[in-house]
């Protein structure tokens, strides 16, 4: 069974929305793990739309289960997760413009870079993933760079707007799934997964972990928090 990773970014975008004090993303992750969360998902973004450096370092004193900071290959971002050593990073592509993460890592393109970062990362005890599109050649580059783990972008799949698009992005994410554990790397999934479309990817052999936030966060609007992580994990279950 695939665990849980839930990202509470927009519930500090809910904060940020007045710039005030609450809802605290903290209390969010606190609920969460008391909901059944395997982890706690958060995205330091270079322009702090979201969550701060200050909600960084609560969640690392809090969070019981695992923290995942998702980040840029920005220097003071990484010199932010250096000094405040989550249990793990997840590497994204991000752009400014963008309103949520578009797409992988291209690994191939910015191979060195990456792989300084992932280095530099494992240096300070960080266990290191990539965020990479499901494509042989992206999954090989991050193998080759010297991370153990990969979360595979299933943006694609979210998006699919006929049945047939659909399986065949199942088709890719289970042979890219397969690909990447016989390069000995652990596979997550995320992006765009939702109620209604999750029991698919979950049951995906090889896929460690899920990682969901928006939907989770936005079903809590009408249900309350706990009741919607307990909800998505059943249907992972």
């Amino acid at each position: 069974m695939p665990k849980l990773g839930v990202n509470i970014d927009h519930v500090a975008t809910l904060r940020q929305a007045r710039r005030e004090f609450d809802p605290d993303p903290v209390e969010a992750a606190r609920l969460c793990e008391e909901a059944g969360a395997d982890s706690i998902v958060a995205h330091l973004r270079e322009d702090r739309r979201h969550m701060n450096e200050q909600d960084i370092r609560r969640l690392h004193k809090i969070v019981k289960t695992r923290f995942n900071l998702e980040m840029s290959l920005n220097k003071e971002i990484v010199r932010i997760a250096v000094a405040i050593k989550p249990d793990q990073a997840t590497l994204v592509p991000e752009r400014r413009e963008e309103i949520t993460t578009e797409g992988g890592l291209d690994i191939v393109r910015y191979f060195r870079r990456i792989r300084e970062t992932a280095a530099t990362l494992r240096e300070a005890g960080i266990a290191v993933s990539l965020f990479v599109d499901p494509v042989k050649k992206q999954i090989q580059k991050s193998q080759e760079s010297g991370v153990g783990m990969i979360e595979l972008h299933t943006g694609r799949y979210a998006l699919a707007e006929t049945r047939a698009q659909r399986l065949q992005e199942l088709k890719t994410l289970r042979e890219t799934t397969q690909f990447a554990r016989s390069l000995g790397l652990v596979v997550n999934a995320g992006h765009g997964l939702k109620y209604h479309n999750v029991a698919a990817v979950a049951r995906i052999p090889g896929i460690e972990e899920l990682n969901i936030g928006h939907s989770i966060i936005s079903h809590a609007v009408f249900t309350g928090l706990e009741r919607a992580v307990r909800e998505m994990k059943e249907i992972v279950r």
